[in-house]
């Protein structure tokens, strides 16, 4: 699913309320009615459109989202991104650019293979970069220096921890 169809999807606010629903846990259209208060006829036409569009499904279970789409989504659309990014080809690193903004925006794209809120032992920071500077012209001490100096990831008693850079919702 592209995140354009997953966007229009949810775009319409009966649609939305219905997915919330059934991601806090509603399994049956009535469970829906209930947690959304929407009329049954509102919520059944939401439901359809859904299940044709894949993002619904129902099974022994009762009716789930098929969240794995946002997670597709998500790929599809960082590598579009990054596809049309001459410094980089995937997640692998070609080279910093010159210019200061132009080089803190790919070291933001970087810095989302660190996890927020978790820390990294020094070994764990170097493999990460090692493979984004895997073939390219930069080497990953000097990127990791600069997400360091750039505010992107911190660093104490050894440990590293990501403290800026985008974070995906």
């Amino acid at each position: 699913m592209t995140p354009d169809s997953l966007i229009g999807l949810l775009a319409e606010p009966e649609r939305l309320r219905v997915v919330a629903a059934l991601v806090l846990g509603a399994r049956t259209s009535a469970e829906v009615v209930d947690a959304t208060r929407l009329d049954g006829r509102g919520v059944e036409a939401a439901l359809r459109r859904l299940r044709t569009a894949g993002l619904v499904v129902g099974d022994a279970a009762g009716l789930r989202v098929r969240e794995e789409l946002f997670e597709e989504a998500t790929r599809v659309e960082r590598a579009n991104r990054v596809r049309e990014d001459p410094f980089l080809r995937g997640e692998r690193l070609v080279r910093l650019p010159a210019q200061r903004e132009r080089r803190r925006a790919v070291l933001e794209q970087v810095s989302t293979a660190f996890e927020p809120g978790r820390r990294y032992a020094e070994r764990d920071v170097v493999a990460v970069l090692r493979t984004w500077c895997e073939g390219g012209e930069v080497d990953h001490v000097t990127v990791r220096r600069y997400l360091v100096d750039e505010g992107l990831l911190d660093r104490a008693g050894g440990e590293y921890w990501r403290s800026g850079g985008p974070v995906e919702v």
